[in-house]
């Protein structure tokens, strides 16, 4: 069982901020258009999905986005909205 977020200890450097530190990076550069940025998008999904849920605090609005898409994709029969 994975400590809580607030017991994460603070010495432990976060394994996907590297990857969040990108995100902020290219949004500034592109004027805050995510579409500019869905390559560092995707690899910082793929950071998150590779460490269990709160083990990461950088992770915590990605993980949101995925238990949303679980359930949207639970609510319409399995069918992944098309993507925009």
């Amino acid at each position: 069982m994975q400590p809580p977020l607030s017991s994460l200890n603070m010495s432990q450097k976060d394994p996907c901020q590297k990857q969040a530190c990108e995100i902020q990076k290219c949004l500034q550069v592109n004027n805050y258009l995510e579409s500019k940025c869905e390559a560092v998008l995707e690899e910082m999904r793929r950071c998150c999905a590779r460490y269990a849920k709160g083990r990461s605090i950088c992770c915590s609005g990605f993980e949101k986005e995925e238990r949303e898409r679980e359930k949207l994709k639970a609510t319409s029969g399995g069918i992944p909205p098309s993507p925009q």
